[in-house]
């Protein structure tokens, strides 16, 4: 007998109700019409401002028409993260980047919190690696990581202790967290620990950022010695995560945009693993959202339209548009297998000779590339090794790696 649990979607797809905003809509359009007809009938009787008049409105129609299109079917996703958890007791394991580029433009405040959030996310530990990308290669924000990862080993039990909500620290404590948490002696003993030491971390970035690292750029941080910030040999450092991992879905995130919801991978997997077919949902993508704008939102800054209307129309007619930051990846799309390739047979992509003229010349990569493109049942068991060693990672992230790849190619045709 079958477990009902296991019976269960694991989302749910809802159709907004916009009778007004149609009714609405509709009237626009038949005033638009009424407008053009008007023109069309009355050109005799007036000169070339009129024809222009008219093109101008025309084009003005088309544009409405077309807004109007994308978001006339909006809809939403309900999902079920704890069906995910009793349907899939051994959950796939998720690799999160986080990207940076300038200390200066993104204080490494910023990163540290984005990666804070993550790390204390509701999800088994052992099934997640962070990764920092900072194309500016700053000393400044690996110190500030470093820092970060043992203010980890006290936030990340914090937050699952207290079922603590919005797990970004500066988030947390700049607001009335408090009043809706526990109230008893031990948890504001807790607290006040936990702000001294978020507070302890700020204080040692800030003094760090004004030029008083306390490494001078020796031992492990040697490595940033005399380099420049737009040239530079690629740095390798893992110091949470000892093991490249190569997980079958990957989470991409800026660094000033940190995760607002502590069950957002449940809430992905519930869409990622719910379709009937891989080839169904190629990635999820989590709107942004906002906070401390101007009552209103005067200027627009907050986007509402665009991702509360605009985004969800799209889904409704075949799915959302990747927006960047907040999105869910599988990883054998990043690797290029379309979704006609996906009930085919692959195995002429497999082979050693077209492995390394896709993918180059890293036997390490190459192999871990293999096993996401044939599917390997056991990539979603545990965590994969993706490179066997530091050398290999400098290898493969160095920027003349890509040369004598399709990667390579198709990068240089486009720029």
């Amino acid at each position: 007998m079958a477990n009902p649990t296991t019976s269960l979607p694991l989302y749910q797809r809802v159709a907004r109700k916009n009778t007004i905003a149609r009714a609405i809509e509709l009237s626009i359009l038949s005033l638009l019409l009424s407008l053009l007809a008007y023109r069309i009938l009355s050109f005799q009787d007036h000169g070339f401002s009129w024809l222009l008049a008219s093109l101008c409105e025309s084009w003005f129609a088309f544009n409405w028409v077309l807004t109007v299109s994308a978001k006339w079917n909006q809809v939403e996703y309900k999902t079920y993260p704890q069906r995910v958890l009793q349907r899939k007791p051994e959950l796939p394991p998720v690799d999160m980047f986080v990207t940076t580029a300038d200390p200066v433009l993104e204080p490494p405040i910023l990163t540290v919190n984005t990666v804070l959030s993550l790390l204390a996310l509701d999800f088994p530990a052992d099934k997640l690696a962070c990764y920092v990308s900072d194309d500016g290669g700053s000393p400044l924000t690996f110190y500030s990581l470093v820092e970060a990862s043992k203010f980890a080993k006290l936030w990340v039990p914090f937050c699952k202790k207290y079922s603590i909500q919005v797990r970004a620290p500066f988030r947390y404590f700049s607001g009335e967290s408090m009043s809706s948490q526990d109230t008893s002696p031990q948890f504001q003993q807790d607290w006040k620990k936990m702000k001294d030491e978020y507070e302890q971390l700020g204080q040692k970035i800030e003094d760090a950022a004004k030029g008083s690292i306390p490494c001078e750029l020796a031992g492990e941080f040697a490595d940033f010695l005399n380099i420049q910030r737009r040239n530079h040999a690629s740095i390798v450092k893992t110091r949470v995560s000892r093991v490249m991992t190569n997980a079958p879905f990957v989470l991409n995130v800026d660094c000033d945009m940190y995760v607002n919801n502590p069950q957002i991978v449940l809430h992905a997997l519930c869409l990622l693993l719910g379709v009937r077919s891989d080839k169904d949902c190629a990635y999820v993508q989590f709107p942004q959202h906002f906070y401390d704008g101007l009552k209103d939102d005067p200027f627009g800054n907050q986007l509402v339209v665009l991702f509360e209307y605009l985004g969800r129309g799209v889904a409704g007619i075949l799915g959302p548009f990747y927006g960047g930051t907040g999105c869910f990846h599988r990883r054998k799309v990043i690797y290029g297998l379309s979704p006609q390739e996906y009930d085919e047979e692959i195995s002429g992509k497999l082979s050693d000779q077209n492995l390394q003229k896709t993918f180059g010349s890293s036997v390490e990569f190459t192999k871990s590339a293999a096993q996401i493109l044939s599917g390997s049942k056991s990539i979603s068991s545990s965590p994969h090794d993706l490179l066997s060693s530091v050398e290999a990672a400098n290898q493969v992230a160095a920027c003349v790696y890509e040369y004598g790849t399709a990667w390579g190619r198709e990068a240089r045709a486009k720029f």
